[in-house]
């Protein structure tokens, strides 16, 4: 594969960083990846750093190319959540860790998604938006049913509540895995925690990102500082992965 990937992550207005992110790179295969520890939940950082631990162990242990990718991310994240749950077995279930989260296996040309929460994946092509991921959120809800425009969500008063995440109560959470989504020359893919989704738009988004005169790690820097400066004073921590697919 040829490639070019990048990573950012920004403390924002926090006073701490609680998302984690990764890029593991293979001969056959790579996955891109972002926890965003709920900052709501004790151990927030610790639920991000472990469920990316789970995952990216996992993948540098399993045989490359995945022969059922979609099975392996439902897998990788089941115990991701798991491990996140033991992690607050002592814990009040209300205040135990959680976190959001993106994954983004790419093999043989094209890319599988796996997310869980808000935490989101764009599919990027030439300055437009080719797709991406629904939240779980109650303001997904309220968009899909027509009750609210994706403008109106964004001041929207419960655009922060998640359905569902990793970690907290024993049972699998929801979660949204995508078949095989077809890769361009030219495509990025980017998986990023709310915190840069919710200051910049999808079109913003993808002219940035997309730009061909500067390097993927300079357009994916730009658009984070874009995120930060819509959400201060009270920016989130901020952070992406992105790669651009040159080819096979």
């Amino acid at each position: 594969m040829e490639i070019e990937y990048a990573k950012v992550s920004a403390v924002g207005d926090r006073q701490d960083n609680q998302d984690r992110a990764a890029v593991v790179v293979a001969e056959e295969a790579v996955l891109m990846l972002v926890f965003d520890g709920m900052g709501g939940h004790s151990d927030g950082a610790r639920a991000a750093e472990t469920g990316l631990k789970v995952v990216q162990d996992l993948f540098t242990s399993a045989q490359l190319p995945l022969l059922d990718p979609q099975g392996f991310l439902y897998a990788a994240l089941a115990a991701a959540h798991d491990e996140v749950v033991h992690l607050g077995a002592d814990v009040a279930v209300d205040f135990r860790p959680r976190a959001t989260c993106a994954v983004c296996l790419i093999q043989d040309g094209g890319s599988f998604w796996a997310h869980v929460g808000d935490s989101r994946i764009y599919q990027l092509r030439s300055g437009g938006l080719v797709a991406r991921s629904r939240d779980h959120s109650h303001v997904e809800v309220l968009i899909q049913e027509g009750a609210i425009s994706e403008e109106e969500a964004l001041d929207h008063p419960m655009r922060n509540f998640v359905e569902c995440c990793i970690g907290g109560d024993a049972p699998v959470p929801d979660m949204s895995i995508t078949g095989r989504k077809p890769l361009q020359t030219g495509d990025v893919l980017l998986a990023c925690s709310d915190g840069l989704w919710s200051g910049a738009s999808d079109p913003e988004i993808a002219q940035t990102t997309t730009r061909a005169d500067d390097s993927l790690a300079e357009n994916l820097k730009a658009i984070s500082l874009k995120a930060l400066k819509t959400n201060s004073p009270y920016s989130d921590n901020t952070t992406a992965t992105a790669l651009r697919w040159i080819g096979a």
